[in-house]
């Protein structure tokens, strides 16, 4: 090998990028200050026009049945009910409540009233159907339901306008809002407010300990201006988004924890590698430049790995699942972008006053401080591990293995009103028909028949149907007179417990004289489960392949690639076995306030997978770069691992707890599917700086030795060609940055590696 190696392209030193971004920095931030105030007006009232749903597969029988029933029996697919409690009204004669003279008239008056109201039809009560599903099994409650049809924002402004009219006392009634509709609403509502609550929370805490790894109080306000550039703009682009296309409200979330975090870790990574060059005697342009060429194509490419994470979810149908691949994409790739635009000119514009108000210099009585990938314990650490690879690479591999066990009995569920706290007032209707009605009015499984068909034949198909193993009745047909009808089936249990879907499963193979689509929840659930079965394959196919490119090009390694794509899914097994043994099984339930339904919502496992394995390479690549940086400067192997540990272990730990803050604030929502994707992720960013990156990486490598770095000879000279390197030249008589030359390095003759 040649001892220098052509640098990646825009490694030139005047680099056309370069040049745009520190030639004028003052008109750089300019625009990016339009720019953002743009973006502001633009993604005003973003989460007004988001969904709370999006858990069902637009192409599924359960869908079209859905939709068909709207259309033709609004009556039959309720969003809304109205409990109606008569527990203080005078009977005679031991009737019931809901049968007292003065309950039935105002009930009645209301179920017209409601029927009255715009936007609102199929309405229907216990007093006009006589259903025992709309009683209380004891006689003291019964429903009111009806339907506000549409597009979920237009159906909620329909239910904020008419609830006030509803809610409360009535002569001789109380009146309670719940319903899907409700449910979602609230949901909506909780979330907004909790992600506030976690914004505040987040900041503040994210900027001491952000001084705290700087000890610069001005470079901690630049990681922050560009988290906060990041997320402004993806608001924009989820508005603009909403024009054309649903987008959940819970992509929000997500939106917030990668912009802070991930423009933290980038901002950490430049900030760094601009503070070594000015220690190291270069001047304020030239350390730009060398950051950009340098640390700037390594935050590139990271931020191209995690969004092809992201964007895997593209392939589900689901659009909550899609949502968090448009929310993803957008803050990465703007977060990526910030802080290789604006953060250049924020730094040619500071220069050596990015250290100013340096705390750390104050309490250290003058003395310099070091940088947080400065850190010789790391150094040391790596150097015990490689002594003793083998055992840090069983132990933590079994470690790792056994903490992922308990998801071996993982339970998929739906999203429900338990997913808000038990003091939501659609929470509290919901809980009063699960536990007290028959058969919990809104939850049965409704089977859509369409052709032509007799009484005989519809009663024969009803017989059937209820002498199917799990189903407790059968009610029906419902008819439109023009060769349609429907039957609600009622199941023993859970409305979407196992029994309920298989008994979806046995209707749908039921023979009939007519053809049958079947819906309900737990029909939703099973097509749910089903699209993500048939689509997980693609997308963790994407997920494999593009990173194992990516990481090929990064280190013209073929080992390494499937080095990193293992270990990064093994340090995601603790976040798995955490989530089922904590939001499945109920454990720290009462500490963490939340209700376990025994089940996980199908979603979340793909969608946490997908974050988490993103943000592992994320610093995954950061921990790469520089060891390949150092083994093309030295060819030796065991140093080059010690070395590339101990100048980022400690910045790859400080961005591994800022983010974790971050998504911990995020967990502190009082929403199940939010706390579980906040504390879940957090746990899985912590696992894999502290563990992974710090044990697991370095005791493999060691054992692969100079094997890691093997690639036949096609592939290699493709990499030359092609590859990408945080290497700002291979030469080694460049200068390095601060204690970057060891005495190990000095004595190794570059060699081709």
């Amino acid at each position: 090998m040649s001892e220098v190696k052509k640098s990646a392209p825009g490694g030139g030193r005047g680099g056309g990028w370069t040049r745009f971004v520190t030639a004028r920095p003052r008109l750089t931030l300019l625009v990016a200050l339009v720019l953002t105030a743009l973006a502001v007006l633009a993604g005003g009232g973003v989460a007004d026009r988001m969904g709370s749903g999006g858990w069902e597969d637009p192409a599924a029988e359960s869908t079209y049945a859905t939709e068909a029933l709207e259309r033709q029996f609004p009556g039959s697919q309720p969003n809304v009910l109205l409990l109606v409690d008569a527990a203080g009204a005078r009977t005679a004669g031991g009737a019931a409540a809901v049968d007292a003279p003065a309950v039935v008239a105002e009930a009645r008056r209301l179920a017209e009233r409601l029927d009255a109201e715009p936007g609102v039809e199929g309405v229907g009560s216990y007093w006009s159907t006589g259903s025992p599903a709309l009683r209380s099994e004891d006689g003291r409650q019964a429903v009111i339901a009806a339907r506000i049809p549409g597009e979920e924002k237009d159906a909620a402004a329909v239910l904020d306008r008419i609830a006030p009219a509803y809610r409360g006392t009535h002569g001789p009634v109380e009146v309670s809002l719940g319903g899907g509709l409700a449910v979602r609403h609230e949901m909506q509502t909780v979330i907004q407010e909790d992600l506030l609550r976690a914004e505040l929370i987040a900041l503040p805490v994210t900027l001491v300990l952000l001084v705290m790894v700087f000890g610069s109080a001005v470079a901690a306000l630049l990681p922050l201006g560009v988290g906060i550039v990041a997320i402004l703009g993806t608001n924009a682009v989820l508005r603009g988004l909403t024009e054309f296309t649903d987008v959940s409200v819970f992509a929000q979330n997500l939106t917030t924890a990668l912009g802070l975090g991930l423009a933290i870790d980038y901002a950490l990574f430049v900030v760094r590698r601009y503070r070594e060059e000015l220690a190291a005697g270069a001047d304020t342009h030239t350390a730009v430049r060398t950051t950009l060429r340098t640390a700037g194509r390594t935050v590139l490419f990271s931020a191209l790995t995690v969004a092809v994470s992201l964007a895997a979810m593209l392939v589900f149908p689901q659009y909550f699942l899609r949502s968090f691949a448009y929310a993803g994409i957008a803050v990465v790739l703007l977060a990526a972008t910030a802080a290789l635009t604006l953060l250049p000119a924020a730094l040619v514009l500071l220069g050596d006053r990015v250290n100013a108000l340096d705390l750390r210099r104050l309490l250290r009585r003058g003395r310099a401080p070091k940088e947080a990938g400065d850190g010789a314990g790391w150094g040391r650490a790596a150097a015990l591990v490689m002594r003793r690879a083998p055992v840090f690479a069983v132990v933590t591999t079994a470690g790792l293995v056994l903490l992922g066990l308990p998801f071996l009995g993982v339970e998929f569920g739906t999203a429900d009103d338990r997913q808000l706290p038990v003091t939501a007032s659609s929470r509290v209707v919901q809980d009063e028909l699960r536990d007290g009605f028959p058969g919990n009015p809104g939850g049965g499984i409704t089977v859509l028949a369409e052709g032509a068909a007799t009484p005989a034949q519809y009663a024969d198909y009803r017989e059937r149907i209820s002498a199917l193993d799990g189903v407790a009745r059968a009610e029906g047909p419902v008819t439109d007179g023009g060769g349609a009808a429907y039957f609600t089936v009622v199941p023993d249990g859970e409305t979407v417990g196992a029994d309920a879907q298989r008994v979806v499963g046995e209707l749908r193979t039921a023979e009939a004289p007519f053809a049958t689509s079947v819906t309900g929840p737990a029909a939703v659930l099973v097509d749910s489960k089903d699209a993500i079965a048939e689509r997980l394959p693609w997308a963790a196919g994407i997920i494999v392949l593009v990173t194992l490119l990516l990481v090929f090009l990064l280190t013209g390694s073929l080992v390494v690639p499937v080095q990193a794509v293992l270990l990064n899914a093994l340090s995601l097994t603790a976040m798995f076995g955490a989530v089922v043994w904590v939001f499945q099984e109920g454990h720290l339930a009462g500490l963490l306030g939340f209700t376990s339904t025994g089940d996980i919502e199908t979603t979340l496992p793909v969608l946490m997978f997908c974050v988490a394995f993103g943000l592992s390479m994320d610093y995954g690549v950061f921990l790469l770069s520089r060891i390949k940086e150092e083994y093309d400067a030295t060819g030796d192997h065991e140093h080059s691992v010690r070395f590339g540990l101990r100048h980022t272990g400690g910045l790859i730990t400080a961005a591994a707890v800022i983010l974790a803050v971050v998504m911990v604030a995020i967990g502190t929502s009082r929403v199940t599917n939010t706390k579980m994707l906040g504390l879940g992720v957090a746990l899985a960013v912590l696992m894999d700086a502290m563990v992974v990156r710090s044990l697991l990486v370095p005791s493999v490598m060691k054992l692969t030795g100079r094997l890691t770095w093997w690639a036949p000879g096609p592939l290699r000279r493709f990499h030359d060609r092609f590859g990408i390197s945080e290497t700002d030249s291979y030469n080694p008589e460049r200068t390095p940055g601060v204690e970057e030359v060891s005495e190990k390095r000095r004595e190794v003759t570059p060699v081709r590696s």
